[in-house]
């Protein structure tokens, strides 16, 4: 079985910040994550979706870690096809327009190839030191099964190499009846990282939980089941607590995929107070106990 690494999408947000689980001397943003990083081996930083990271950031992640400690990180929402804040772009590539969000096809050419430049430049410090994981693509609900989403991938991994993107689909396309054997298939063939999820099912953003490493590294989601799942509000869609037994269930699971891949990651997005750290821990002793 390969190595299984356990975190959490976050380590800042305010509601775990508000919920008691840091303790009063982890009063610094460098005490917090140097405390996480004690109870965790693995964090996925969410903060680089809104805003492409800065270089000088990376290198503090890197030196407030210790050795073996793995960053995953969030691409940025352009590079996903998402909207995004023209105030979220580096200010000189900002395009001349009265738009609150822009996409892709709303900046010159040049302009959108120094934003994927600088954003993978940005995370140097990370793989210098040896803890950048992977870079998650997650695509949005719009982003269907065909034939140019296909090849957005692959241009994806040819854009990250020698850097491992890993792709979570949120459109029910990719996995209605042939299409799962056809998408998994895919990814195999080119040896590209699916994104397992387990999450609300009903919605047309909804996949369901299935188990699959199509790479050398497989990458395990749980969003849990909030009945809020359409909410914009963030903590009332991912404010789920997973019990103990339905993590229990999860765990001989995840030894299955683990026996498929290289290293498995497994990240808890419920991110509401400390239900995505407390749903960790139990299940990182779930793991070991098996």
């Amino acid at each position: 079985m390969g190595d299984i690494l356990v975190g959490t999408a976050s380590w800042t947000d305010r509601t775990l910040l508000d919920s008691g689980w840091y303790p009063q001397t982890a009063d610094t943003p460098e005490k917090r994550l140097a405390y996480y990083a004690r109870q965790f081996p693995l964090v996925e930083v969410d903060a680089t979706y809104y805003s492409p990271p800065a270089e000088a950031t990376a290198r503090l992640w890197a030196e407030r870690t210790p050795a073996g400690f793995t960053f995953n990180i969030k691409a940025f929402s352009l590079l996903t096809g998402h909207p995004t804040r023209v105030s979220a772009l580096y200010k000189d590539l900002r395009p001349e327009t009265d738009k609150k969000n822009v996409y892709p096809d709303d900046l010159p050419a040049q302009s959108y190839e120094e934003v994927w430049t600088r954003f993978l430049s940005a995370l140097d410090p990370l793989v210098e030191a040896g803890k950048l994981g992977a870079l998650l693509f997650q695509f949005p609900p719009w982003f269907t099964i065909k034939r140019a989403n296909k090849q957005y991938l692959l241009e994806v991994a040819k854009r990250c190499a020698p850097l491992r993107p890993v792709y979570e689909f949120r459109h029910a396309s990719w996995f209605e009846g042939d299409n799962a054997d056809e998408t998994l298939a895919f990814l195999r063939e080119h040896k590209l990282p699916y994104v397992c999820v387990d999450m609300p099912q009903g919605h047309r953003s909804s996949l369901p939980p299935v188990l699959a490493a199509t790479a050398d590294l497989a990458v395990m989601r749980f969003h849990g089941h909030s009945d809020k799942w359409t909410s914009k509000d963030i903590h009332e869609k991912f404010g789920y607590h997973y019990s103990k037994r339905e993590l229990a269930d999860w765990a001989p699971k995840l030894r299955e995929l683990a026996d498929e891949a290289g290293q498995t990651h497994v990240l808890m997005n419920n991110c509401y107070r400390d239900y995505a750290q407390t749903n960790a821990k139990t299940l990182a002793d779930l793991l070991d106990a098996g």
